[in-house]
């Protein structure tokens, strides 16, 4: 009888130790790890006072002491692995949070640039849902305006039946040609557009598997292809400019020559006919010069410096000198009528490069208009707050549609004397500044109806400017 009581005295410090791993287990876990070996290190001397308290009853000292020492010492080894463990977890988490803000940041920054994107852009499935578009596809599938945002079915419209069976063939054969592929689109009321497209794939199907691990994209590429041919255009011209520009440049030391040689024949006792030779060479020796000087502006060189100019005196003054120039009387009768604002306007531009754009522009206006007055109108007004609005008319012919599309472009000319580089040195002269020309034929019934509009950036004029417009 006495043995089985020291038995369970020796027994009774041990038979509640597994209620304690928990609350070890769960300090090591969610609480700093100094405070979880304070738990640990409390729980342990609990258990030893617990046995001491037995041993004092009549329990085995030796037996007692040693369950509790190791039931303390398991204590702080779960501890340990648990701090140890929710250390790291926490750690991971950190990290996985990292990499997920890295990735959200990355899809906004891919979704960013793909909307700003020139070059529309379309996710099609392989049940020809469109997941994705950006606005630029959305306006190349539309006639006016955008088409609807994405998801959308490309056979919810008969125009897009071509888009749809290219897809669906270069999901067929899993491949599509590097240069792309022209696809024309018919929309209604006769209209139609042709597109250049390209296409990737976002998983290639290996015909060796019956089944896809995930599911297959067709991301399509569209450019209008007027665009295309733009480009290819505008890319061709300025090699075009660097090689006239290198020719120019040769060209001007002989031309001397000859305009000097010439000029001493001249000083020469000559009969009529040496005399009208003498004159046609001189002729065509500024003619040349005028046509070098013309490649030599355009030529790539030193970067322009903008400055901001009081486009109101500007152009008034322009104005009055090209009257003089070209012997027109200026007034409510003449040819020439000007509406400038009243008060100083600043614009971003080269006094010179806006006289040279601005004197082309009448010069043309005058070749082609009537003699009648206000045939030539001449306007200055601020569009909105950064931009200004410069446009010269005039009641000449409408120029004819195959004649506008080669407008801006070098070497060509309706003059057979014609350089043919005045609107396209113009067009550049623009582009330095920021600035952009047009031409815009107006409503029929209007009486200027051939106008160049130039868009220029305003700018803000300096008080100095402002008082020499006004003594002015």
């Amino acid at each position: 009888m006495a043995r089985s009581g020291a038995c369970a005295a020796s027994a009774a410090p041990t038979n509640y130790v597994a209620l304690f791993v928990l609350p070890v287990l769960m300090a090591g876990v969610l609480t700093p790890r100094l405070l979880a070996l304070a738990t640990s290190a409390g729980i342990a001397l609990m258990l030893l006072a617990s046995a001491w308290h037995a041993v004092l009853t009549g329990g085995d000292a030796a037996v007692l002491m040693t369950q509790a020492g190791l039931a303390g010492s398991g204590f702080f080894v779960i501890t340990l692995l648990a701090s140890e463990l929710a250390g790291r977890l926490a750690r991971e988490e950190l990290t996985a949070r990292g990499s997920l803000e890295l990735a959200r940041q990355q899809a906004q920054l891919n979704r960013l640039v793909i909307e700003e994107m020139q070059d529309g852009v379309l996710v099609v499935d392989r049940r020809g849902r469109v997941r994705a578009a950006n606005p630029a596809a959305r306006a190349l599938l539309a006639v006016d305006g955008l088409a609807r945002p994405a998801p959308f079915q490309l056979q919810a419209q008969a125009a897009w039946e071509p888009l749809l069976t290219a897809a669906e063939r270069a999901f067929d054969e899993g491949n599509w040609p590097e240069a792309g592929r022209d696809l024309k689109l018919h929309f209604d009321a006769g209209v139609s557009r042709t597109l250049r497209v390209r296409a990737r794939f976002t998983r290639r199907r290996d015909v060796q598997q019956e089944h896809d691990a995930g599911e297959e994209f067709c991301v399509m590429f569209l450019e209008d292809l007027r665009s295309v041919q733009t480009r290819m255009r505008q890319e061709k011209l300025a090699a075009m400019g660097r090689v006239s520009a290198g020719i120019a440049h040769e060209i001007r030391n002989p031309l001397a020559a000859i305009a000097q040689a010439n000029a001493l024949m001249q000083e020469d006792e000559l009969n009529a006919t040496h005399r009208q030779l003498t004159k046609m060479v001189a002729d065509n020796v500024e003619r040349l010069k005028r046509l070098v000087d013309d490649v030599m502006e355009v030529a790539p060189g030193a970067a322009p410096s903008p400055r901001i100019i009081d486009a109101t005196a500007e152009i008034g003054r322009m104005c009055s000198d090209w009257a003089r120039t070209v012997q027109l009387q200026l007034g409510e009768r003449s040819r020439l009528a000007l509406e400038l604002p009243s008060d100083p306007l600043g614009v971003v531009f080269d006094a010179e490069h806006l006289r040279r754009v601005l004197v082309n522009l009448l010069d043309n206006a005058r070749r082609h208009a009537s003699d009648t007055p206000g045939a030539i109108r001449l306007t200055l007004a601020a569009r909105d707050d950064g931009s200004a609005l410069l446009t010269v008319a005039s009641d000449g012919e409408p120029i004819p549609p195959d004649v506008e599309r080669y407008l801006f472009e070098p070497f060509f000319s309706t003059r057979s004397r014609g350089t043919g580089l005045g609107l396209y040195i113009c067009k550049e002269l623009c582009e330095r500044y920021g600035a952009s020309i047009d031409y815009h034929l107006r409503p029929a019934g209007e009486s200027n109806r051939n106008e160049f509009h130039v868009t220029m950036q305003r700018g803000v004029l300096l008080a100095t400017d402002v008082r020499l417009h006004l003594a002015s």
